[in-house]
């Protein structure tokens, strides 16, 4: 007679499962809640301590740990050394594994759960007996997911086995399942004794979804999603209408989203190709947008939309009016949401929390046969404060501008320039391999808006051309890192015109 061993915490689609094998004839082993429930059914069931010849104990840690599984199911079925010690050892093959692990993730995601109650949602004899049956796939069926009864019923009742190539899949799915079980406890136990660097590192994610193709038709993209700390990002949000989002589109909005978090008045950040284009910051949504696409009219177009404040109908009118990709948003009025809607292919996502950060969260980078992994940028300025270099103080209001440029800038591609009068920004001159170009691309950009702002660059000027360039556009403070070996220069220069300049002893490159 075949035999099923069933352990399941999630029962879901067990009982048709069960049924399904006893009308065939099959033989079924349970365990503690899996077995009652079994039996509450009507189906009959041998209880785990008959084929171990052992209570469960230990409050139920130590069920399934026995010769009498592991034997069952790891014996190979076409060596005659391991059927001889089957027969000698009086151990019954077991034909299928059912079983689906102690809910660690669901455990560790309860708010104010304890360390202890986490403990004991580590599994041990789960995963032991379904890594067995993995291992020898080539005779044992092992299923972990719910999704995969109905294909292992369908075949077994069509040729009495399930195939090959069903029991290769399912084997290599345990595995997946195991290492990322496996991989979510290292994650707890590294945060809790803060270990920052280990020697191996074993990242998990879970499937959000497929996505259409990557940056380019020609490449499969998919999009994953952390386990934890997702609050405020992209992979929380709602989408409440459009097409699907495309991979640049995910990019693009992360981009956009980085950005708004450094500012907690009404604030809007355009996008394009996730450097900021147009940033406003006013005292209602409506004027921050206004802003924000006056800033760049041009580069709005197909770009990223990122508001801190609910979209309400005055703003949805004036977003109705150009193509935008993506709106990403903490909540839209019902007026807004029925004139946004009409746009068949916009985006329209919903975050909550779209100003939430997790400053304890780092920032990956893949690299041809490796991983870059670093701290997440979340200062903005040193704890030692701000000097000013130039002879000329900054006014107030050119205070506010340099702050405002400063928040862009941290979030711009090196080489980045970012330029802005009365909170908002002038210019955007981001990834240009020299600085000098980055300034005369924000210069260019901002054509006669450009006199009277105020300048921030993402690193120091080794040269004193970029002041030079400055004064010409008419703009009268900057603010950089300094620490380049002709600061003096460049500090001679900004005295020389007049303008007013800070130093940070902070860079914010974003490669």
């Amino acid at each position: 007679m075949k035999r099923a061993l069933i352990s399941v915490y999630d029962k879901t689609g067990i009982i048709d499962f069960a049924k399904s094998l006893n009308s065939m004839g099959w033989e079924i082993i349970s365990t503690g809640g899996t077995s009652k429930k079994l039996k509450e059914e009507g189906i009959k069931v041998q209880d785990i301590s008959e084929l171990t010849k052992f209570p469960e104990c230990f409050d139920g840690r130590v069920k399934t740990l026995h010769p009498n599984v592991e034997g069952g199911i790891l014996a190979i079925r076409d060596n005659e050394h391991h059927l001889k010690q089957m027969h000698d050892l009086g151990i019954e093959p077991i034909d299928i594994v059912v079983c689906n692990l102690y809910p660690f993730k669901q455990t560790v995601l309860k708010p104010g759960v304890s360390h202890e109650e986490i403990i004991e949602n580590i599994d041990i004899g789960g995963p032991t007996m379904i890594r067995a049956a993995a291992k020898n796939y080539r005779f044992v069926t092992v299923l972990t997911d719910p999704a995969d009864y109905d294909r292992v019923i369908s075949e077994l009742q069509e040729s009495g086995d399930t195939s090959a190539a069903t029991k290769e899949l399912l084997a290599a799915k345990v595995f997946i399942h195991t290492a990322h079980y496996d991989a979510l406890i290292a994650d707890y136990f590294s945060k809790k004794l803060n270990i920052q660097s280990p020697q191996t590192l074993t990242l998990t994610y879970e499937k959000k979804q497929d996505l259409r193709y990557g940056e380019n038709p020609h490449q499969a993209a998919t999009f994953y999603t952390a386990i934890q700390g997702t609050a405020g990002t992209l992979t929380a949000a709602v989408q409440l209408h459009g097409k699907e989002l495309s991979y640049n589109n995910i990019g693009d909005t992360d981009g956009a989203l980085e950005t708004l978090k450094e500012f907690e008045e009404p604030t809007v950040v355009a996008a394009k190709h996730a450097n900021p284009c147009g940033v406003g910051s006013a005292a209602t949504i409506a004027e921050a947008y206004r802003k924000a696409y006056e800033a760049d009219p041009v580069s709005i177009y197909g770009g990223i939309v990122a508001a801190n404040r609910e979209i309400d109908r005055e703003t949805a009118e004036m977003m109705a009016r150009t193509f935008l990709e993506v709106i990403v948003a903490p909540s839209y009025s019902p007026e807004a949401l029925e004139i946004l809607s009409k746009k068949k292919n916009i985006r329209l996502l919903q975050l909550e929390d779209i100003l939430t950060k997790d400053e304890k969260a780092h920032k990956a980078k893949t690299v041809l046969g490796g991983l870059l992994i670093q701290d997440q940028d979340t200062l903005l300025l040193p704890e030692n404060g701000l000097k000013v270099v130039s002879k000329r103080q900054p006014t107030e209001r050119e205070m506010e501008d340099l702050l405002f440029a400063w928040k862009v800038v941290k979030h711009t591609k090196s080489n980045g320039i970012a330029i802005a009068k009365d909170k908002c920004t002038t210019g955007v001159g981001p990834g240009q391999v020299s600085r000098i170009w980055a300034l005369e691309n924000a210069i260019r950009q901002g054509g006669d808006r450009i006199a009277g702002s105020a300048m921030a660059s993402d690193a120091f000027f080794p040269f004193a051309d970029c002041v030079e360039a400055a004064h010409k556009a008419g703009i009268t403070a900057i603010i950089q890192p300094g620490g380049s070996v002709r600061d003096q220069e460049s500090i001679e220069a900004a005295d020389k015109y007049g303008i007013a300049m800070i130093f940070t002893g902070m860079r914010h490159f974003k490669h």
